[in-house]
């Protein structure tokens, strides 16, 4: 069983800056992707940013483009989001995800484990 447990949000003033771990426990993969996605009250889940675990090529959506790094450590079996110049549409809980198949990496339905999310609220 694969476990994802994410960590790191909290209530944080606009400017300022979160990191997110996120510690992947259980069954390992060969070659997978994980992405972080957000879901902000009343809105769909939307890809953040991904990172090929075997590759290091990371993507990111236009939004958090500049602000936002992932970034990954294989020997804790961890990735990471780092938040800079948070804004108050940053706010949302925060998840991280493993898609081991194929599909679009930007896509929620791709991917097969998800963690239960961490809050991020952004004051004005």
């Amino acid at each position: 069983q694969v476990q994802l447990i994410e960590s790191g949000g909290g209530l944080v003033q606009a400017g300022g800056s979160l990191r997110l771990p996120c510690a992947v426990s259980g069954r390992t993969f060969s070659s997978y992707y994980m992405g972080w996605f957000r879901q902000a009250p009343g809105k769909e889940r939307e890809f953040v940013a991904g990172i090929r675990w075997n590759g290091g090529n990371t993507y990111y959506t236009d939004s958090v483009k500049g602000r936002f790094t992932i970034s990954s450590d294989y020997a804790k079996n961890s990735v990471y989001l780092q938040m800079n110049s948070l804004n108050s549409e940053d706010t949302a809980v925060y998840y991280c995800a493993i898609k081991t198949r194929g599909g679009s990496f930007d896509r929620a339905t791709t991917y097969d484990y998800w963690g239960q999310g961490t809050q991020v609220t952004v004051s004005s």
